[in-house]
């Protein structure tokens, strides 16, 4: 048999330099996180037991009287629901690797994360919880205030409790909103539809922004919604996996959500996200 020549001898060095280097990054931690739907829970019913949403006083916006009052709380006026979407990522403890990457980029039902992204507070488990709580008790004192300013409601004559019990950060702002209003305002949002959604809200109604809107709409169509309302500026990225079946709606304000939920109950023009 001759010699290898120095180009073989070459080739082989380098072949098994780069098996050495795909082997060390099949198993190097990576600084990712993977996702995947998360729970839903409708605003308008209950949560682990409890009223995701109580009313005490304030009667309705079209001229009750709005002081005292009964605390009001399981579905409200609807018949259907008002689904709070969510996604959850793996742990920030969690280890990472190649493997688990491919995975979720080739698979529909999971997604590949920038760790930082998911868990912008760093890796530990108490300061992520109180971050994202915070988060979520800044978001339902928003919802209150946007709700109220909707309906032209003062928050001195209207006490509103809301609980969603783990589940954390800002994306059921809007939910939470169009909530109160179907439970002071007495019309029926839903139109006896299984409606789903996600996006922040800020004290004057503007809607914004969240991530994770395709595993959001995977989770909505999961749990029997037709309907899904998605923030304007996310119109694209909700179409990318859009389960079959499930039509979007984008908003961009909370008097825009309530408009096209009313253009959907009485049939007019709804509007969506075009290609």
């Amino acid at each position: 048999m001759p010699a290898p020549t120095p180009r073989a001898r070459t080739l082989a060095a380098c072949g098994t330099l780069v098996t050495a280097l795909l082997a060390v990054a099949a198993l190097a931690p990576l600084p990712f996180s993977v996702a995947q739907p998360g729970v839903t829970a409708n605003v308008l019913g209950e949560y682990k037991g409890r009223p995701v949403i109580t009313v005490t006083g304030g009667a309705d916006s079209k001229g009750g009287d709005s002081k005292g009052g009964d605390a009001r709380s399981g579905d409200g006026a609807s018949e259907g629901a008002l689904l709070a979407t969510t996604i959850a990522a793996t742990a920030p403890e969690t280890t990472v690797r190649l493997g688990d990457v491919l995975g979720g980029w080739f698979d529909t039902d999971r997604a590949v994360m920038p760790r930082d992204a998911v868990y912008p507070v760093g890796d530990d488990p108490e300061e992520i919880e109180r971050h994202t709580t915070a988060q979520m008790e800044e978001s339902q004192d928003v919802a209150v205030t946007a709700a109220l300013r909707e309906l032209g409601l003062s928050e001195d004559d209207v006490e509103v409790n809301l609980r969603l019990a783990d589940v954390g950060g800002p994306s059921a702002g809007l939910l939470f909103a169009l909530g109160i209003v179907d439970k002071l305002d007495g019309d029926d949002l839903t139109g006896g539809r299984r409606i789903a959604g996600t996006g922040t809200i800020d004290a004057d109604g503007k809607v914004g922004p969240v991530g994770g809107v395709p595993l959001k709409t995977q989770a909505a169509k999961r749990d029997g919604a037709t309907v899904f309302l998605v923030p304007e500026a996310e119109c694209e990225a909700a179409r990318a996996e859009l389960p079959e079946g499930l039509r979007l709606v984008p908003v961009a304000t909370l008097d825009g959500a309530l408009d096209a939920l009313e253009a959907l109950r009485e049939g007019g023009r709804v509007p969506s996200c075009r290609p």
